[in-house]
């Protein structure tokens, strides 16, 4: 009885947790809005991402056509990445790209959950606060990349639509789960409103699947990912391999 309400006890604390984490839009309650992802200026839906599943597979841009190597160092310690385009190639280019333009380096992790169990280090905020995204330099507009799920034994993604339990659906079998080493795009409550603002899985949490985009996976430093804390900076990221791949 004793374990069954501890586990009881957890799956509530983590659903709290999740409410605050990226599914409430901006807010006036500083604690909130704090721990979002992207600006009021958020769009729930354009003509681009209406279409993205169509654009996906023709002319959509940053892409990754295939695997890239990132190699993140925090801590003066590095992390590897192994971003998978293969089965999100609109989220992996868009982090390869940030990563070759070197938007990463010097961006704190703004928020990390640990207790009571391990949750997620999250980071990418430009503004430090989880409530920035990127902006290109030379549109001078935010971008935003549809949300990207792809299940298992499918040959393209499904494109702008939440199909996880935090939608209201049954856990779908997707082919990147969110399991203890996963990286994957932050997002607000619009399903298309992910920018910069990636996290890490500190363990197995399943319950996000469908909902949020895992685009790679930790092979190599996943202790240092286990030893982030809030306010720690993101030293360097590049691109080891795979560059080849991005198409812009």
């Amino acid at each position: 009885m004793g374990k069954f309400m501890q586990r009881w006890l957890t799956l509530i604390f983590c659903l709290v947790v999740l409410s605050s984490f990226a599914l409430v839009s901006c807010s006036s309650n500083p604690e909130i809005s704090s721990e979002v992802n992207t600006p009021n200026s958020a769009p729930q839906s354009t003509s681009t991402t209406a279409n993205a599943g169509n654009l996906a597979m023709s002319n959509y841009t940053p892409r990754l056509d295939g695997k890239a190597t990132v190699e993140m160092t925090v801590n003066g310690s590095p992390i590897t990445i192994e971003v998978d385009g293969e089965n999100a190639p609109i989220t992996a280019g868009n982090f390869v790209d940030l990563v070759e333009r070197g938007f990463y380096n010097g961006l704190t992790f703004h928020r990390v959950v640990k207790d009571p169990q391990p949750f997620v280090a999250q980071g990418g905020d430009p503004q430090g606060t989880g409530t920035g995204g990127f902006v290109d330099p030379q549109s001078k507009k935010p971008r935003y990349v549809p949300l990207e799920i792809k299940l298992e034994g499918q040959e393209q993604p499904v494109y702008s639509k939440a199909i996880g339990r935090q939608a209201g659906f049954s856990a779908p079998p997707v082919a990147l789960t969110h399991k203890k080493g996963a990286i994957a795009m932050a997002r607000s409550q619009a399903p298309d409103s992910a920018s910069s603002q990636f996290y890490f899985a500190l363990s197995d949490i399943d319950f996000l699947d469908g909902d949020y985009a895992v685009f790679g996976y930790v092979t190599e430093g996943m202790d240092v990912v286990e030893g982030i804390k809030q306010g720690d900076r993101i030293q360097s990221a590049k691109v080891t391999s795979g560059l080849d791949n991005l198409k812009k």
